[in-house]
């Protein structure tokens, strides 16, 4: 069996390029990866079971119809029985695109790796987050985008070559402007740890308790929508159902309530951590471990053991 994954290397590469190769190899077979924008370390996808890298370095801006013609090419080429992307922004508009172009069933935000043992079906949420659902895929060709942080990247060869691809892509559709990459050392997608706040912390004045204690974990920061939406935060640190999605291993929530909408953005996280002053907050049903009492005591604090426990070992 041959699969195909899609990795964007306009700006490099991230921690879910590794997961999607990962998640390839362990379907068994050849990895080969398709990828529009030239990365200088595109071949480092070989470490993780990559065995080539087709390059069709011509599309420099990402437009969805370029991109699903791109993939539909280099999977005809290679003769890719499944397609794997990450479940991003891209992954949501090319990959229904390209379930149509080839009539190849797809699975949306999968969380694990396809049973096979009667057919093929592979797991994903349902209801926000809610409850886990199971997609059978009886087509030929199958498509499957991977929801970030489900699957641990795995080393498991060497570089790989990196060959240049006449994907055929055609004209881009739409005109990009400009592309404004978020600022910060550790894309919230990304990020395996994430110190989020709320209202509760009364103005931006106070954020720096946030990012200090980030700093010590080695964690991204992230908000609630009111708090972007009064411009007290960047919108891309907005986390929730109309925000940023995240899956970290550590999610911690300071003067956050817990609506059900921030809930559905984060309620992939491993474990939750709820700080907040009043005891009836939804946040504390949804938490793995719940501190009841005032972010401004309880954030310098932790931030201060962080450091003793980083001291000691």
């Amino acid at each position: 069996m041959t699969s195909l994954v899609y990795i964007n290397g306009e700006h490099g590469l991230v921690k879910s390029a590794f997961e999607a190769v990962t998640y390839a190899k362990k379907l068994g077979g050849d990895v080969i990866v398709v990828s529009s924008g030239k990365s200088a370390d595109l071949g480092k996808l070989g470490e993780y079971g990559a065995t080539k890298v087709l390059v069709d370095s011509s599309l420099e801006k990402i437009d969805a119809q370029q991109v699903t013609r791109l993939v539909a090419a280099a999977a005809e080429q290679v003769g890719a029985e499944v397609i794997v992307f990450s479940h991003d922004l891209v992954a949501k508009a090319v990959a229904p695109r390209l379930s149509v172009r080839l009539k190849a069933g797809l699975v949306s935000g999968a969380t694990s790796l396809p049973d096979t043992a009667n057919g093929f079906s592979v797991k994903v949420n349902v209801f926000s987050g809610k409850a886990f659902g199971s997609v059978s895929v009886k087509t030929a060709k199958k498509i499957i985008s991977l929801l970030p942080n489900s699957i641990q990247p795995e080393l498991n060869g060497s570089a790989c070559p990196v060959e240049e691809f006449a994907g055929h892509a055609g004209e881009a559709s739409i005109k990009i402007l400009e592309v404004k990459i978020p600022e910060g050392n550790i894309p919230l997608p990304e990020a395996e740890l994430v110190v989020s706040a709320g209202r509760g912390l009364k103005g931006p004045e106070n954020w720096g308790m946030v990012e200090d204690l980030a700093k010590a974990l080695g964690a991204a920061t992230a908000c609630s929508r009111p708090v972007a939406d009064i411009g007290w935060r960047p919108h891309h640190e907005h986390v929730g159902q109309t925000g940023v999605a995240i899956r970290p291993n550590l999610y911690i929530a300071a003067g956050i309530s817990g609506a059900i909408q921030h809930l559905a953005g984060v309620n992939g996280s491993k474990v939750i951590v709820v700080i907040n002053t009043d005891a009836e907050a939804p946040f504390f049903k949804a938490a793995d471990y719940g501190v009841l009492g005032d972010a401004f005591e309880v954030l310098p604090k932790l931030t201060e053991a962080v450091k003793k426990f980083k001291a000691s070992h």
